[in-house]
């Protein structure tokens, strides 16, 4: 019998999308087959410190306290790229010995900065160690509204016009007069955006320059950057997951969002019914309805104007152009007025992985558990396409000599 791969999940970490990261990690540790895998936890707590513990598989722990904490492994990656991937323990007093932790593929379910942003990815990099998701680059870009806009501005995928603010050096507050003169060719209503956060964290509408001074200073004490849109008042959303893991580049099933108000917020993603339903399965999804805390959606909903095909052909443009990796999720936005669609966002590591859009595809239907076998053997051939000998240093370009 085969010896199991041990996989490290990573989540959590300095991010405002700290406990949604928490979500989709147990629903991701409880989804991986134990007859093929050893599982190791690994929660960034929000401070930045790293830990390992079996407990950490439980929703009951978290966040963790002082008495869960005892119970747990405080741990530091080595980064020496030498031999397996291995979690170091730190010694934490006389009477207690540290562990070590070696691993095989590192299980990314980060979301938002310090995490989803190429930088956790660029660190294992460094390290030569497996990693499921986006790349470097392609984390990097996509986690930046801006520049998603502008890599993708000759794809001929439509996108609505934008300004790009940035927090002032001193203080938060953009004057009423500069607002003028950034929107002055879309006038109000405004969708107000941090640049590098999803979840709808600090998403908000303004009506009035004072309204959008007041969103710009809520929305900078998130991000650094924010991006603002005119706001599409008769607004449907609809998002797609696109990956290439089995072969081919495929596309999911769509989703409709459901909102109640005319923002679809934080509260309304992650705190709508089926608080405690948290866990993914080996087999299909809690029902291909559940996703990220059971959201209320509508799945596979009926398109008119060829949108279902411009979503998965744009869907798969993105992908592309980005030299896509993992599973993300792409959204768009449709005027349900006048009919137009344009291009909302890309995530590079979606919440729950949108394993759910994968169950429910009439045509490319993927279990959860198959999803994540398939992220695990993408991660190690990518791995192995772009590992380097002990010494990448090219016999004419090295100017001391090598000693045995």
């Amino acid at each position: 019998m085969a010896k199991k791969q041990t996989i490290a999940v990573f989540f959590g970490g300095r991010s405002p999308e700290h406990d949604v990261s928490i979500v989709t990690a147990l629903q991701v540790m409880a989804a991986l087959d134990p007859d093929i895998y050893n599982v190791l936890p690994v929660y960034l707590s929000t401070n930045g410190l790293w830990w390992c513990g079996d407990s950490l598989r439980q929703k009951a722990t978290y966040l963790p306290g002082p008495e869960q904490y005892a119970r747990l492994t405080q741990v530091v990656l080595d980064i020496t790229a030498y031999g397996k991937p291995l979690l170091v323990g730190r010694d934490i007093s006389f009477l207690r010995r540290s562990a070590n932790f070696k691993f095989d593929v590192a299980m990314l379910a980060f979301h938002g900065p310090n995490g989803e942003d190429g930088q956790i990815q660029g660190m294992f990099e460094t390290a030569g160690i497996p990693y499921t998701g986006m790349r470097t680059m392609a984390s990097a870009v996509l986690m930046d509204k801006v520049a998603t806009k502008r890599i993708l501005a000759t794809t001929g995928i439509p996108m609505l016009p934008y300004r790009e603010l940035r927090r002032p050096t001193e203080g938060f507050l953009i004057t009423e007069t500069e607002l003028s003169i950034h929107t002055s060719d879309f006038p109000g209503p405004w969708c107000v955006k941090p640049s590098h956060l999803g979840s709808s964290i600090g998403v908000a509408r303004a009506e009035t320059l004072q309204e959008l001074a007041d969103a710009l200073l809520e929305a900078f004490k998130y991000d650094t950057a924010v991006v603002v849109e005119p706001f599409i008042d008769n607004m449907v959303e609809y998002n797609i997951a696109v990956s290439k893991v089995f072969g081919d580049v495929r596309t999911s099933a769509i989703e409709r969002p459901e909102k109640v108000n005319k923002l679809l917020d934080f509260k309304q993603k992650y705190l709508t019914s089926g608080i405690d339903k948290m866990s993914g399965t080996k087999v299909l999804g809690q029902s291909a309805s559940d996703g990220m805390l059971s959201m209320t959606r509508e799945l596979n909903p009926q398109l008119h104007n060829g949108h279902e095909s411009d979503i998965r052909k744009w869907a798969e443009i993105v992908f592309d152009t980005v030299v896509g990796s993992g599973a993300p999720r792409i959204d768009f936005i449709v005027d349900k007025k006048t009919d137009e669609i344009w291009l909302n966002e890309v995530n590079p590591c979606p919440g729950s992985f949108s394993y759910f859009l994968w169950e429910a595809s009439n045509k490319n239907f993927i279990l959860f558990s198959d999803l994540l076998d398939a992220l695990i053997t993408e991660a190690l051939n990518e791995s192995a396409r772009v590992k380097q000998p002990d010494d990448p240093t090219l016999v004419n370009a090295r100017l001391f000599s090598r000693r045995r």
